[in-house]
């Protein structure tokens, strides 16, 4: 992970690895659960982020979340927090199903997540704005004091790491971490 941040800070974990029989599955908000792998990276990131000066533990409340940002939170004796406003991006309809046949139906439509951010609605659910806007909402809330480690998911993410750069929409994909890596945050601007 790097070197040891200084405080205030934020630290955005990726959850990690899902259930094999997900993969392949657009499942933005649906609770599912992690893969042996997934709970084996959780478990070396609790080991990584405990050596940290953590304050505050927070997650999206959905289980891949939840799993680490509960036993991070036992071994610091600190809550694990939820926050849904930490939720991936709401896929409507689109949940659950295989990405190949949403790209066979949908075909080149799916790139308006990207060049219509805030009027798309990917199987009826919420624009790239919207997702961006409660992630932003949840942020200038955070306190500025202290280190905060968000358990949260590739969109939430990629958002506000792409926001806080000022950068275009077109390149925020760029901006997902894999499964169970981190993003850090100083903790500067208000936007």
């Amino acid at each position: 992970m790097g070197p040891a941040l200084m405080k205030p800070g934020l630290i955005l974990v990726r959850h990690a690895p899902v259930a094999d029989r997900y993969r392949g599955l657009c499942y933005g908000q649906s609770d599912i659960e992690l893969g042996p792998i997934g709970a084996r990276r959780s478990r070396e990131l609790v080991e990584s982020l405990a050596a940290l000066p953590v304050d505050r533990v927070v997650h999206s409340g959905l289980w891949r979340t939840w799993f680490l940002a509960e036993q991070l939170g036992e071994r610091l004796g600190l809550p694990a927090l939820r926050f849904d406003a930490l939720r991936e991006r709401d896929f409507g309809r689109w949940e659950l199903r295989p990405w190949d046949e949403l790209h066979r139906e949908h075909g080149d439509a799916m790139l308006k997540v990207v060049s219509e951010p805030g009027a798309y609605r990917p199987g009826g659910g919420e624009t790239t704005f919207e997702m961006r806007d409660r992630v932003l909402e949840w942020f200038r809330k955070l306190p500025r004091a202290g280190l905060t480690i968000a358990v949260t998911h590739g969109g939430p993410i990629a958002a506000l790491s792409g926001t806080l750069r000022q950068l275009p929409v077109a390149v925020w994909l760029d901006l997902i971490p894999p499964c169970g890596e981190c993003v850090q945050i100083e903790l500067k601007r208000v936007v």
